[in-house]
């Protein structure tokens, strides 16, 4: 029994730096690097700067994952961020959690 709840853990562990990955390749698929970098500002914030201001708010999938497939502007100052109509519900809240998850 306890080989099982290793051997999950494992598992678990794994699929877990998998996603990371994983939403990585989709950022880089669905082209938000065209405008964010993870560590810097380019046109749009750095995903780190965009995690450290939801860091304590409880909405922020929720809120993220809209502005990433609606846009959105005002937030981080005057240049629109565009639609992203490419970008499914599942997607934006993956991409989200992803931007969410950087520090």
């Amino acid at each position: 029994m306890k080989a099982i709840r290793t051997l999950s853990l494992a598992v678990a562990l794994a699929c877990a730096s998998g996603a990371a990955m994983a939403s990585a390749d989709l950022a880089k698929a669905k082209n938000c690097l065209a405008c964010h970098a993870e560590a810097k500002k380019l046109i749009g914030p750095a995903f780190k700067d965009v995690a450290a201001k939801y860091a304590n708010d409880k909405d922020a999938v929720a809120k993220l994952s809209e502005k990433i497939r609606k846009g959105g502007v005002g937030v981080w100052g005057q240049i629109p961020m565009p639609a992203n109509p490419q970008v499914s519900e599942a997607e934006g809240e993956t991409l989200a959690k992803w931007v969410l998850s950087i520090k």
